[in-house]
């Protein structure tokens, strides 16, 4: 079974105000004590093409592992889970596409999320569309035990949902303070 779930949040921030404070959302000094489950966020390569106006970037991200439940804590002891993050911002057509799977566990659960950040379609200028789509898979367990599997699969949803509202509040938070930032000078 393949769990899938969408969530979608409009910014009440013009979409350039919004990007720039998803870029700092892991580097902001409130960001530990809000996302602790974040430990360490590394940048691999990036690259700008000047020509489009298109800039990459992909970083590592490694988050503490959700507990699991007992039956499978002697199958996967991992503390922690190491993430892949790409990201695409096309600046000329104000898009910005972000997508992390994890690269450990992944012969247990796999865990895809796609998140995208464009102009509001009524009020592009002013408001930002996030939407973030997210697929958790069990793999494993799917044939042998698909009740535990389950199980597994809405725990992670879960805790994903509860992270995705936390990460959006200080992509808000940033944004007011990059506003307030802008009308002082």
């Amino acid at each position: 079974m393949v769990l899938t779930y969408t969530q979608e949040h409009v910014y009440e921030h013009p979409w350039d105000r919004v990007t720039s404070a998803a870029w700092r959302k892991f580097t902001d000094p409130d960001t530990a004590t809000v996302l602790s489950h974040i430990l360490d966020v590394h940048t691999l390569s990036r690259h700008l093409d000047p020509v489009r106006g298109v800039y990459s970037s992909t970083r590592s991200i490694i988050v503490r592992s959700p507990t699991l439940p007992f039956i499978l804590r002697h199958v996967a002891p991992c503390p922690t889970i190491l993430c892949l993050e790409t990201s695409l911002v096309d600046a000329p057509r104000r898009s910005m596409e972000i997508v992390s799977r994890n690269v450990s566990l992944r012969g247990l659960i796999e865990v895809q999320e796609r998140s995208s950040y464009r102009p509001h379609p009524e009020r592009p200028e002013q408001w930002t569309a996030f939407r973030q789509e997210t697929s958790i898979i069990c793999k494993p367990l799917a044939a042998v035990a698909s009740a535990l599997a389950e199980n597994v699969e809405h725990r992670c949803a879960e805790r994903f949902k509860q992270n995705s509202v936390k990460g959006r509040e200080i992509i808000e938070r940033i944004c007011k303070y990059l506003e307030a930032e802008g009308s002082n000078n």
